[in-house]
């Protein structure tokens, strides 16, 4: 895998294993949306880009080598070996086959924790289309304004930000009783109860604990946290 820098995007070669649609649009994250030519427009780690895939080359736009390293390298787990991964658990039992063989073009993403800690608070019990509307209205509300090609898009609200809100102010997002959920998510956040380096240095089972401390947050979407968010892949969310 290498990545090679042009004028404004950077070209990614050998990536396999990856299907954006399938990442992208399966519910792990709630920030990309498709184009008609199948590329995708997004904004993580507080950067707006566009990718789409041509065969085994990953193209980011927006973007440069320095950024690739920092972020996407990772976010799109692009070195671990997914094709490794499907054949070894396919020898252990048919139906772990089986389900290897269903979209394999998924990777794990490795999102921001905060922003996957908010928006799988707001997942609960929701569709795909309401909760990437919800987390819309969030972020073009409260987030800052990043100018891409003449168009305005928004980053996802730091705590600071959301922890000055007050339930009336987060309304306009429309998301229910998952109002208060974020709400008590960033207070603990803000107060020091919970920091993103207490719950890393924590083992798997202890940090989901501690997250299932946050009110609204329960055995699911404490294991989609620490999948989507942390990178912890011996969790597994389970409806």
């Amino acid at each position: 895998m290498t990545c090679t820098e042009f004028d404004g995007y950077i070209c990614i070669d050998n990536v396999t294993d990856l299907d954006l649609r399938q990442t992208l649009d399966c519910g792990q994250s709630f920030r990309w949306t498709e184009n008609a030519d199948g590329s995708f427009d997004g904004i993580a780690f507080g950067k707006k880009v566009r990718v789409r895939l041509d065969g085994e080359r990953l193209y980011i736009e927006n973007s440069n080598k320095a950024d690739f390293e920092s972020i996407w390298k990772d976010y799109f787990d692009l070195e671990l070996d997914y094709g490794k991964i499907r054949e070894q658990i396919s020898e252990i039992h048919p139906v772990l086959k089986e389900a290897a063989k269903y979209a394999p073009g998924i990777r794990i993403l490795r999102q921001e924790p905060y922003e996957a800690l908010c928006t799988f608070i707001i997942s609960q019990n929701n569709n795909i289309k309401r909760i990437k509307g919800i987390v819309q209205r969030l972020c073009e509300n409260f987030g800052k304004q990043i100018s891409y090609m003449g168009k305005t898009y928004y980053t996802f609200p730091d705590t600071d930000t959301i922890y000055s809100l007050s339930k009336e102010d987060l309304s306009v997002i429309r998301s229910g009783f998952r109002d208060k959920y974020i709400m008590d998510a960033a207070d603990k956040f803000k107060s020091g109860t919970l920091t993103e380096e207490y719950i890393k240095s924590l083992s798997t089972p202890d940090a989901k604990k501690a997250l299932m401390t946050i009110n609204g947050v329960g055995n699911k979407v404490s294991d989609c946290i620490l999948l989507f968010g942390l990178g912890r892949v011996d969790s597994f969310p389970v409806d």
